[in-house]
């Protein structure tokens, strides 16, 4: 029976000295006298849900055990190096001093996390390269990664963008993680805990200011209403100038301006009773998302209709050809508006020998954007927008018991999820001439249209023909889940355990999408008519109308067993092998149609991914626990991978999300850390991660080969009656590297301090680094030439003053040497060889001053 405790707490720690380890005092102390102790780079699947209502326990996040780090890797409350799992545990206030405020950030402190995004919506969020398919957003799928807050599964990835909330501890899990959770995740998980209601009165506030206007506040405040009632109150703003500057709005974008706010009320009847309220709402109205001309990269199109070209003949210059300019010149207005929040109930109750927990929740979100989809100042593409909203509503019951030899978890988890879509895709007067062929194939001469006397089709020198051609998209997806699931933990000696886990999981999804098409005189153009003007085949070859309504439904069972060793109290050893499922899918964005226009109704459905993984680990201790370094081994095998695919079997050429035949991600993580005393402590992880395409033989193809005419049979170009641009139906990347993913990462860093009195308070300045490394990556789904990313590396530094009673106050640049880097680049739409990209934030430095009371 766990005991309710009053009287003060200990004082919150000014810092989490390492990316990865947690420094946690039990008694007031400055961070410089806490034990070492340290989390691993290979340690856990975990909830952290265990004592969250204990107040020794608020804002930490774990429990510091005479040197150990304790979690809730299974449900139960254990020392993180016991744990024969894969985890990186990043400590609250580690978040806050290093300016990881979002999952983009925390990527620079975890190596085998990839984040990307180019809106909220369009947002990624991969473990070991695997997650979700890179390039496409369809909501008709699940994310390979789940992300939870206080045991609420968030189903959609844009949650991920928001600012971290009175975090106290975040845990980025790697593997399958099925037999502890409730929604079913193949690649990791990332949880976080936040700070929970204590009995006894704290609070803490923050503000942070720096260039580019950048302007951050945190408040949180706790303590009693009654005997039994408890309440927590957090919020945070985050406001900042874009760093891109748009020479069309005159604007700068890029920007922030998120604002967030959390209550929470805990009530405890009884000892054995306890009962928590959680509401959230975040906002985020930034003037986002854009890109910057990057370059271009020739394909199979014809010259008169690549890039140079086009842009020549409409007399376009982009401005500026250095994407570290940081100059664009988009002229649809950038919008997007996003909105999250939720509540729940979570009711943890001992009951017998075990502990019985019940997280009820309901969460909502709704986007609103406005994208400039031709990259240019050309009206090319003068609206893109899908505004969707969301309500998903989450049920999951558990039961946890720990004895001398038998520890289990069984749990039963309901999901049901709608989301509702409504799209505006519309053409301008450009349009014309950059997707209409004006029928020559003579180089233009500069400054000249292509539309003379040679141009022997007209429409692309009409600019009516396709400006105000609008495509309006309704769909719908209804999504349930149930699943059950369960995790015993046997200990056959009290250095062997054997840990098998079960999972039975139950899909369904129904979904429907409708693209209807209006001229730009507002009629409607339709399907199946005897025959169509020339114009109209032009036009239904931008947009084609389309209404399918497709369903999936399926019963999959996963399992994984575990055998862990203790060689001595400070080595442990384990092997892991689970047998998992990423569950099927449906397509939301449309299906390619066949030569009449008629939908394939065969891609409509998308098979469950199969997945084997594969991991062996030790964990160790030494130097009188003052150091830790642990090890992780890793490939997981899957089958019917969910990406973005052509198919030849179809013969058509439209991308669209199917199945790729095999995927390997295989590697090695570590992490070192070090703590030779109390004023100095460093750490080292990294990443070695292979992630390759074993099988796939229709793929799209890159740029470099698409555009030209497409290749039947065997031809050769140049020969009588073919083509000299050729492109293929599909390409076979079999063996080529997923994108997005870096071969090799690391995090690395380091805290050193000295005891000062400063205005006759006694504390310590205290001088950290922390630095970030990572290999070039595809940006595209198909490895291209033109779309490699060059690897990089990030510093970071602080320099600060803090007392023992709370108050820190310290200096920050972030990407100290100023690195010119890109997020993420993109192929312009037409195969015309534009490339686009996201530059990545330049060099940015202000200050903090901290306040814990």
């Amino acid at each position: 029976m766990r005991r309710h405790v009053r009287g003060p707490l200990p004082a919150p720690l000014p810092l989490a000295c390492l990316s990865f380890t947690l420094l946690l005092a039990a008694t007031p102390a400055l961070a410089s006298e806490a034990p070492a102790a340290a989390t691993s780079a290979a340690a856990a699947t975990t909830s952290a849900d265990a004592e969250q209502e204990s107040p020794t326990s608020v804002g930490t996040g774990a429990h510091d055990r005479g040197g150990e780090i304790l979690v809730t890797a299974r449900r139960r409350q254990e020392s993180s190096q016991e744990v024969p799992l894969a985890i990186s545990v990043v400590g609250g206030e580690h978040l806050d001093s290093t300016g990881a405020f979002n999952v983009g950030r925390l990527q620079q402190l975890t190596p085998t996390l990839q984040f990307y995004s180019s809106n909220p919506r369009n947002t990624a969020v991969n473990i070991r390269g695997l997650g979700a398919p890179f390039g496409l957003t369809n909501d008709g799928i699940e994310q390979g990664v789940g992300i939870y807050i206080d045991d609420v599964y968030n189903s959609r990835v844009a949650s991920a963008t928001f600012d971290f909330l009175d975090v106290a501890q975040i845990e980025v899990l790697r593997g399958p993680q099925g037999t502890l959770y409730g929604k079913n995740t193949t690649a990791g998980a990332i949880n976080i805990t936040t700070n929970q209601p204590t009995f006894d009165f704290q609070g803490k506030a923050e503000v942070s200011v720096g260039n580019y206007n950048f302007k951050q506040a945190k408040v949180a405040v706790s303590g009693p209403l009654t005997d039994n009632v408890a309440i927590r109150i957090a919020a945070s703003t985050t406001d900042r100038r874009g760093t891109i500057y748009n020479v069309t709005s005159n604007q700068w974008i890029q920007s922030q301006d998120n604002i967030g706010l959390r209550g929470q009320v805990l009530w405890k009847p009884t000892e054995d009773l306890a009962i928590t309220f959680a509401g959230d709402y975040s906002t985020q109205d930034a003037n986002c998302c854009g890109s910057v001309f990057v370059g271009y990269g020739p394909t199979q199109r014809a010259s008169n209709r690549q890039y140079p070209a086009l842009a020549a003949a409409l007399g376009y210059t982009p401005p500026s050809t250095n994407p570290y300019d940081r100059l664009t010149d988009l002229d649809t207005p950038l919008r997007a508006k996003n909105k999250i929040g939720g509540a729940s109930v979570r009711v943890k109750w001992d009951v017998g020998p075990g502990t019985l927990t019940s997280v009820s929740a309901w969460r909502f979100w709704d986007w609103d954007p406005s994208n400039d989809r031709d990259f240019t100042a050309l009206p090319i593409v003068t609206l893109s927008q899908n505004p969707s909203q969301q309500n998903q509503y989450t049920q999951e019951l558990r039961y946890n018991y720990s004895g001398k030899h038998f520890d289990f978890v069984v749990g039963a988890f309901g999901f049901y999820q709608r989301i509702d879509t409504q799209g505006t895709e519309s053409q301008g007067s450009a349009a014309s001439r950059w997707n209409i062929n004006p029928g020559t194939n003579a180089q233009v001469p500069p400054g000249s249209s292509g539309c003379g006397p040679s141009a022997s089709n007209k429409l692309a020198c009409d600019p009516t023909v396709l400006n105000g051609l609008t495509a309006y998209n309704t769909q719908y997806l209804k999504n349930t889940s149930a699943a059950l699931y369960g995790q015993l933990s046997w200990h056959v000696t009290p250095e062997l355990t054997v840990q098998p886990g079960v999972r039975l999981n139950y899909d369904k999804k129904e979904g429907y999408y409708q693209r209807r098409v209006f001229d730009g005189q507002g009629n409607e153009l339709l399907l199946g008519l005897p025959s169509y003007t020339a114009r109209q085949t032009a036009q239904l070859a931008i947009y084609t109308p389309q209404e399918i309504s497709p369903e999936f439904s399926d019963w999959n069972f996963s399992y994984d067993f575990n055998v862990s060793y203790k060689v001595t109290p400070d080595v442990l050893v384990y092997a892991t092998y689970a047998k998992s499922f990423k569950s099927g899918g449906i397509n939301l964005n449309g299906v390619p149609v066949d030569s009449q226009n008629n939908p394939i109704l065969a891609a409509q459905t998308v098979k469950p991914e199969s997945v084997h993984n594969y991991e062996v680990g030790i964990k160790t201790q030494f130097w009188d626990r003052r150091a830790t370094f642990n090890l992780a081994i890793f490939r997981s095998d899957i089958g019917n991978y969910q990406a973005n695919v052509t198919n030849g079997q179809y013969g058509v050429l439209r991308g669209y999300l199917a199945n790729a035949q095999e995927v390997r991600s295989q590697g090695v993580e570590w992490d070192f850390s070090v703590r030779p005393s109390e004023r100095f402590n460093a750490y080292l992880n990294g990443s070695y991660t292979d992630a390759t395409y074993r099988k796939f033989t229709d793929a799209p193809c890159p740029p470099e080969l698409s555009g030209g005419t497409t290749v039947t049979g065997t031809q050769t170009p140049g020969a009588a009656g073919v083509p000299d641009s050729l492109s293929p139906a599909n390409c076979n990347i079999s063996g080529q590297r997923l994108p997005g993913v870096s071969k090799w990462t690391l995090s690395f860093g380091f805290e050193a301090n000295t005891p000062i009195t400063l205005l006759k308070q006694e504390g310590e300045v205290y001088f950290g680094y922390d630095g970030s490394y990572r290999s070039n990556f595809s940006s595209n789904p198909s490895p291209s030439a033109y779309t490699w990313v060059d690897g990089y590396s990030l510093s970071n530094f602080r320099l600060g003053f803090r007392t023992e009673k709370g108050f820190d106050i310290y200096a920050w640049v972030r990407n100290a040497f100023d690195q010119n880097y890109i997020d993420q680049l993109f192929v312009g739409p037409g195969n015309t060889g534009l490339i686009a990209g996201l530059p990545g934030d330049p060099r940015t430095w202000g200050g903090t001053i901290r306040y814990n009371f």
